[in-house]
C-alpha cells in the first residue's frame, strides 16, 4: 500500500545506474524514527522490474570496472574514506534518526567505515595469486584471482553503515559491481553510500541500491545467473532459508548470522573490570548486536558478588533519547521486540530465574535488564533476545564454564576474563566460536580481521582480504615450456 503523500517529507528512490530511479507502480513507504515513532522520510520501493534493471546495470558497469587499474580503484576508495570523515556528523544524524542509534554508536560506525574503505583501498593492490611447483617437467604452474562479476548484499538494520560497508568496500576493491538490498528499517543509510561513492568518482552502475519488498524481491538474487554471490547479515532463521535458495541455484553465499555469545569470568578476574566489560558487551546498541555477550558465565566462588556488582552497574546505564550524547541505551528498532524480550523474562522467572534489575519498557525502549540463575530449559538460555537483556549463569569450575560456553547452537564470538594465561589459551582453542577475545568481552570487530561464525552463526568470513577471497574467482593457469612429452 502506498503511504499518504506528505509534502514536508523528502522522498527517496532506488539508486540504479548512477541515478535516482523512479518507475511506475513503485510503492511508497515511510521511514519511521524508532524513538519518536514519527515518519522522517518516504522511500520508493523497487519493483521486480527495477531489481532486474539494477542487476543489468551492475553487470554492464562491471565489465569496465573489473578492468580498471588497481590504482584507480584504490584512489576512489581512499576518496570515499575522506568523504565519510568529512560528512560523519551528517551520517551519524541519519543513523540516530533512522535506526535509533545512540550518538556514540553512530560515530563508531562512521569511524569503522573510514578504516574499512582505507583497508579496501589497500586490498585493491593485493588481489594476488601464487606460483607452485608442478609435477611435470618444463611447466610453470600459477593461480590468478579475478572478479566474480556482480555481488549482491542483503543488509541488516542494527549497524546499516558498518555491516553493509564491510561487504561493499572489499567487493569494489576486487573489481566487482554491487547490488544492495537494505533493511526496510534503514534504507537511508544505504542511500548515503550512493552519495558518497558518486562523489568519490565511482562509475555509474557499479553500485546500486534497491529498497524493496519481500514480494518484489522473491528469490531473484539467487535465481538470476548474473548475480555470482550473495552476502547476508541477519537472523539464523532467515539465513537457513537463504542457504536453501543458494543450494537450489548453486549460488555462492556468505552468511553472518545471530549469536548467543558467552563471556566467561573466572574467579581470579578483577571484579570491577569484569563487570564493566560484561556491561558494555551486552548493552552496546541496546543489545541489538549479533556478537553481544548475552550469556555471562561466572565461576561459582565469585558468582553472587558478581551478580550484585553487575546489577548495581546496570542500574546506572542511562537510557532514553538516542540524540542525547549521554544516552547509552536507546530504542529498539521495532517496539514489538519489547514484548518478545519480556516474554523471555517471564518464561525464565516462571522456571526459577531471578530478575536482578530492569524488566520494564518505556515506549520502544526496554530497560537494561539482568536475569540470574538462568539454566537449560529456559527460552532465554539459547534463544537470541536481541535486546538489552543479560543472562548470568553460574559455572561450578573452569571446565563447567567451557561446557556452558559451548552449550548453544550459535558460535559467533566469545570472551574470557582471567589472569590465568594457561586457561585463557585453553579456552581460546576449545570454545566453539569464530572469535575469542582474552581479557575482554565478546563485542569486538576489526575491519582488518576475519569476522564470522560457526554452527548456526553462519559461514564464510568478512573484512579485508578475507572478503576478497570469497569475492574473487581463483583460476589455475599453466605454461608449458617447450613441448610436453605425451604418451600417445
Amino acid at each position: 500500500m502506498n503511504a499518504p503523500h506528505d509534502p514536508q517529507l523528502k522522498t527517496f528512490a532506488p539508486y540504479i545506474g548512477g541515478r535516482a530511479w523512479e518507475s511506475a507502480d513503485q510503492p511508497v513507504t515511510p521511514v519511521i524514527n524508532p524513538y519518536t515513532r514519527e515518519p522522517i522520510a518516504l522511500v520508493r520501493q523497487a519493483t521486480a522490474a527495477d531489481i532486474d534493471a539494477a542487476i543489468a546495470a551492475a553487470q554492464e558497469a562491471q565489465k569496465a570496472w573489473g578492468k580498471t587499474l588497481a590504482s584507480e580503484r584504490e584512489a576512489i576508495l581512499c576518496r570515499a574514506a575522506d568523504i565519510v570523515e568529512k560528512r560523519r556528523m551528517e551520517i551519524a544524524k541519519v543513523l540516530i534518526e533512522e535506526g535509533g542509534n545512540v550518538f556514540g554508536k553512530a560515530m563508531f560506525e562512521c569511524d569503522y567505515m573510514i578504516s574499512t574503505f582505507r583497508i579496501a583501498a589497500g586490498q585493491a593492490r593485493d588481489v594476488r595469486g601464487e606460483t607452485m611447483p608442478a609435477d611435470a617437467p618444463g611447466r610453470i604452474s600459477m593461480t590468478v584471482r579475478q572478479p566474480l562479476g556482480v555481488v549482491a548484499g542483503i543488509g541488516p538494520f542494527n549497524a546499516p553503515f558498518l555491516l553493509t560497508g564491510k561487504k561493499l568496500a572489499p567487493a569494489l576493491a576486487a573489481g566487482n559491481a554491487f547490488v544492495l538490498k537494505p533493511s526496510p528499517y534503514t534504507p537511508l543509510a544505504a542511500l548515503k553510500f550512493a552519495e558518497i561513492l558518486e562523489e568519490a568518482g565511482l562509475p555509474p552502475g557499479v553500485f546500486n541500491v534497491i529498497p524493496t519488498t519481500n514480494e518484489a524481491l522473491g528469490d531473484k538474487l539467487f535465481a538470476d545467473p548474473r548475480v555470482k554471490l550473495v552476502t547476508f547479515t541477519g537472523s539464523a532463521r532467515t539465513g537457513r532459508i537463504l542457504a536453501e535458495l543458494a543450494g537450489r541455484y548453486m549460488k555462492r553465499i556468505v552468511l553472518e548470522l545471530g549469536g548467543k555469545s558467552p563471556i566467561v569470568i573466572l574467579a581470579d578476574a578483577d571484579l570491577d573490570y569484569a563487570v564493566r566489560a560484561a556491561a558494555f558487551g551486552i548493552f552496546f546498541n541496546q543489545g541489538q548486536v549479533c556478537m553481544a555477550n548475552s550469556r555471562i558465565i561466572v565461576e561459582a566462588p565469585i558468582y553472587e558478588r558478581f551478580c550484585e556488582a553487575f546489577a548495581a552497574k546496570v542500574r546506572t546505564v542511562p537510557y532514553g533519547d538516542p540524540a542525547n550524547p549521554g544516552t547509552a541505551v536507546g530504542p529498539l528498532i521495532n517496539p514489538a521486540q519489547c514484548d518478545f524480550i519480556r516474554g523471555h523474562i517471564d518464561d525464565a522467572l516462571a522456571k526459577g530465574a531471578r530478575l536482578l534489575t530492569g524488566g520494564e519498557r518505556h515506549g520502544a525502549i526496554f530497560e537494561p535488564s539482568v536475569l540470574a540463575g538462568v539454566k537449560p530449559g529456559m527460552e532465554v538460555y539459547n534463544e537470541e533476545s536481541f535486546g538489552p537483556l543479560a543472562s548470568v549463569l553460574e559455572a561450578r569450575n573452569y571446565e563447567h564454564a567451557v561446557e556452558l560456553a559451548n552449550d548453544t547452537s550459535y558460535g559467533l564470538s566469545s570472551g574470557i576474563v582471567t589472569n590465568d594465561l594457561q586457561k585463557a589459551f585453553d579456552f581460546a582453542l576449545r570454545v566453539e566460536a569464530g572469535a575469542v577475545h582474552i581479557n575482554d568481552n565478546s563485542f569486538d570487530d576489526d575491519p582488518n580481521a576475519p569476522f564470522g561464525g560457526q554452527k548456526d552463526s553462519g559461514y564464510g568470513r568478512e573484512n579485508g582480504r578475507y572478503s576478497v577471497a570469497d569475492m574473487t574467482e581463483l583460476k589455475w593457469i599453466t605454461v608449458q615450456l617447450g613441448q610436453r612429452q605425451l604418451p600417445f
